[in-house]
């Protein structure tokens, strides 16, 4: 059950951690219904904050069936030795989604951003 965990080490907490993400975001992946930013950080491994807006997502339930969903698709990835932070901000729309459509529109998105995140850290590396 603890695999299952979603521990604080892995979250984007302080206004800080958005706002560093805001301001300087180079990796970005968009979709109708959600967009998500990322940006290397000093940790070895990646750290999440959500921004489901209820002017959005007007139903709780759906504002946090998204939540889940995102975090359980943020969980699966492989890991991996690059650290960064995501953030993903929900749009108009999003909660029309069924679980199978959005995790699976979640899991193409996040291998476009690790496929950029590799590339830039190889690049600058190597």
């Amino acid at each position: 059950m603890a695999s299952e965990a979603f521990p604080k080490a892995n979250r984007l907490l302080t206004s800080g951690d958005f706002q560093s993400v805001f301001a300087d975001a180079p990796f970005r992946a968009s979709h109708k219904y959600f967009l998500i930013l990322a940006r290397p950080n000093q940790r070895n491994h990646p750290r999440l904050g959500l921004i489901i807006a209820k002017k959005h997502i007007r139903l709780a339930t759906e504002r946090n069936r998204m939540k889940r969903l995102i975090r359980e698709t943020f969980r699966r990835l492989p890991p991996t030795p690059i650290g960064f932070d995501v953030i993903v901000l929900a749009r108009k729309g999003m909660d029309t989604l069924e679980n199978r459509e959005l995790i699976d529109q979640l899991d193409r998105q996040w291998q476009r951003i690790a496929r950029k995140v590799t590339a830039h850290t190889t690049s600058t590396t190597g």
